[in-house]
Formats: structure tokens, sequence, C-alpha cells
């Protein structure tokens, strides 16, 4: 077995679980980062990974690797600085313990992340939630579990893997209702609810009858909803839901999207930034501020105090629909 193997088995026994105590999604990240980059320096040179020395995965490798990503995986720039970041630190690592090979390693650092194109962030206005919380049957246990789930992530604007952690003893009921959140990087934190979202969750917590252990939100067969199966049902209700709501067909509703939802209805509602970062979680106010560029209302009222003298305020209007169709063409 070469130097590198046993300096990358370090890395993650050692660097990662020991010393830094990372999550187990931070080591599944890196785990298949590396996965994905010993499989294609295999393809490329027919080297098995136990025999790779560090020295074959310099600065032009690595960069082949990552343009491997985007162009034949179809992964995103932010995957691919994902990926990026965890051979990064990888190498900050091996630069400790493998001094000769400095130059590389320092090259390797060198390699930025790529920047991409921000967009604006997609959320749903009431008529479209409305439309989406009524679409499981709730005349099935899974219908009312569908529901539950969804009134609880548009009222409370928490992650995927949030919901997914949600254990009943996290639920506070009764005067003050509330729900406990293990979110991401560790943070706990807590998340007032409103009324009508206590009103379903405390049915719910009723018929489910779960220990303070238990997932709120158990799958059929008890443990906890994967990723892939709050993503389902999220998709399949959105399809259902968009009968009676055809502005649904245009959006790409993901689990997220209850997310970014109960943001925006922060945002509208006069909600200052700081405490939406504090809702949702957010580590710095630069996550939060996606939510301004999303907003029209608060543009347009800019735009409105802004306006010539003399004249009426408010966005420009075609006073004829035949001018309108002129001008749009």
């Amino acid at each position: 077995m070469t130097q590198f193997a046993p300096l990358l088995e370090a890395y993650f026994t050692d660097r990662l679980t020991r010393q830094r105590d990372a999550s187990p999604h931070t080591i599944a990240s890196y785990r298949d980062a590396f996965c994905l980059l010993l499989r294609f320096v295999n393809e490329k040179t027919g080297k098995a990974p136990s025999k790779l020395e560090l020295g074959d995965l310099d600065a032009s490798v690595i960069g082949a690797f990552l343009d491997h990503l985007e162009r034949n995986r179809g992964s995103s720039v932010a995957t691919r600085n994902i990926r990026l970041a965890a051979l990064r630190s990888f190498f900050s690592y091996a630069a400790l313990s493998c001094p000769e090979h400095a130059n590389l390693i320092s090259r390797v650092l060198a390699i930025p992340p790529k920047r991409s194109e921000r967009t604006i962030v997609s959320y749903l206005d009431e008529a479209e939630v409305d439309a989406l919380v009524r679409a499981p049957d709730l005349s099935t246990w899974i219908g009312r579990r569908d529901h539950c789930l969804l009134v609880v992530g548009f009222g409370t604007g928490f992650r995927v893997s949030e919901l997914r952690r949600l254990r009943c003893e996290d639920v506070k009921l009764g005067s003050g209702a509330h729900l406990w959140c293990h979110g991401k990087g560790r943070k706990q934190r807590c998340v007032p609810i409103g009324k009508s979202t206590a009103a379903v969750l405390t049915a719910w917590m009723k018929e489910c009858h779960g220990e303070p252990g238990d997932p709120v939100f158990p799958s059929r067969a008890g443990g906890a909803l994967s990723r892939d199966a709050i993503g389902y049902l999220v998709t399949k209700h959105t399809s259902a839901a968009s009968e009676n709501c055809p502005s649904l067909r245009a959006k790409t509703v993901t689990p997220h999207t209850l997310r970014h939802t109960r943001a925006m209805t922060l945002l509208l509602s006069g909600t200052d930034i700081a405490t939406i970062a504090l809702w949702l979680g957010h580590e710095s106010l630069d996550s939060t501020g996606i939510y301004l560029h999303a907003d029209m209302t608060l543009k347009e009222r800019a735009l409105a105090r802004t306006a010539p003298l003399n004249s009426k305020p408010g966005r420009f209007r075609a006073s004829d629909k035949l001018l309108t169709f002129l001008d749009s063409l």
C-alpha cells in the first residue's frame, strides 16, 4: 500500500472524526468526493486507488476531475465547489504530513472555487400554498401525515434534514407552542408555530402516539422519512394541487420551496432581515439577503418613493391593449 492510502484513511478517522468531530453528513459528502475522484483517476490511468501516490493527484488531475463533474456528470457549479472544498481540506491536512510534496499541494490549494450565477428564489403565493396543503387525502394515514408535514414545513421554514430529524420530544404544544430544531452545523434553535399549525400538529401527534424519541413524520416502517421520500411526496402533491391551481405548473416545487415561502411570508409581513436569519438558522445575513432580491414589493415601494414630482406613483401600464401588444413585439 502506498503513502496516499493510509494518509487518506487517517484524514477520515483522525482529522474529520476525532479532531474536528465532523457530522455524519460532512463525512458522507467528503467520502463521496473522494470516491468520485479515485474512480475518475482509475479510469484515466488504470491504477488501482490503493496503488496511487500523492504525486498522481496534481493540480492538472484535480482540474480535469472538476471539469468531468460538470461536463460528464451534469453537476452544478455549487456541487463542483463542494467537491473541491473536500479535496482542499484533505490537501491542507496532507501538507503537514508530506512536506516533500509542498509544491504539488500548494498548486492544488490554489485552485479557486468557480463563480456561478445567483438565481432568484422561487416561492409560492397564498393561493398556491393553500392548494398544496389541501392536496393530500385526509381519509388515509399517509395523507394526514403528508398534510401535517406540509403545514409544518410552510409554518416553520425547516430544511428537509430538519423535518426528517424532528422528534416527538421536540414538539411543545399548548401555550406558546414551538418546535425545537436540530439544525445545520449542530445549531439548535426554537421556532414558534401559529395556531393553525399547532392545531394540525396536535391532531397528528394524538394519532401517531409516538415515543419521545420517535420521528414526528414516520415512514410506513416506523423510521424517519428519507430525503428522497419527502421530495417525492412534495412533487406528488404539487402535481395533484396543480389541477386546481394551474400556476403551480410553471414552478418547480421542492421541499426547499417550503422554506423559501416561509421566509418570503415573513419578509412581506415586515419582519426585519436579522430576525428572518435567526428564524431560518442562517450563519450569515448574506444567506438571507437572497430573499430581498426576490421581493418585488419592496422594489415597487422604492420606485414609488422616487417617482418624479407631479406624477402618479406606480409602475408604467400601457393605456391600450393594442399598444401593449405592439410594444411586446
